[in-house]
């Protein structure tokens, strides 16, 4: 597995490298900002799994998500990053990031993470998704109520990823965010409080 780790804090970049690299990932290629980055995809070609900081020179927000998802052709590109909010996750999953890695993750997790990425699945963890208590005062947001609405018709979160084009983990998501919203147990506590309240 070949993996390039682009972070502008050289102790991060060295840390995680060495513990990938020991637990059998890698090699691992280093890289300070998305210019090098992008610069070691053409040089070497698409990496396994690419690690990008959300935070360092050249990213301009998911600008810099997007480049490294075209220049890796098709291979997981993954971001990594401090804090990041709920929107920013649910975007960039959206372009098609393979998930997010807080450099908070416990080093375990962090390998599991990697290995799941890697091998075409996404990650995004709970604290990475969690919104606050009462964000939206329960209203619903347009893509929120589509996903809804299929929820509501018995379809399963793989059916409305494909009805909807989105990743099955964007789903996800959406259907946590908006049972919070409607203060919902499970999905199907949401699919009866929607035809009781007549959201869909």
């Amino acid at each position: 597995m070949r993996i390039l780790l682009a972070d502008d804090h050289d102790l991060v970049r060295e840390m995680v490298s060495a513990y990938l690299q020991s637990e059998g990932l890698g090699p691992v290629t280093p890289a300070g900002d998305l210019g090098e980055a992008l610069k070691r995809v053409a040089e070497t070609g698409p990496f396994d799994l690419v690690l990008l900081d959300y935070d360092m020179p050249g990213m301009s927000g998911l600008e810099g998500l997007k480049a490294m998802l075209a220049a890796n052709v098709g291979k997981p590109v993954a971001l990594i990053s401090g804090a990041v909010t709920a929107d920013v996750a649910e975007q960039a999953l959206e372009l098609g990031a393979a998930g997010f890695v807080p450099k908070t993750m416990g080093t375990r997790s962090l390998v599991a993470a990697v290995r799941l990425m890697a091998a075409g699945e996404n990650f995004a963890p709970l604290s990475l998704i969690r919104r606050p208590k009462g964000n939206g005062n329960g209203i619903l947001s347009p893509r929120e109520t589509e996903v809804l609405r299929g929820v509501a018709a018995g379809k399963s979160n793989k059916e409305i990823a494909r009805d909807l084009s989105l990743q099955e983990v964007t789903v996800k998501l959406h259907v946590k965010t908006m049972s919070r919203k409607l203060g919902a147990r499970n999905r199907t506590h949401a699919a009866m409080i929607a035809r009781d309240k007549k959201l869909v």
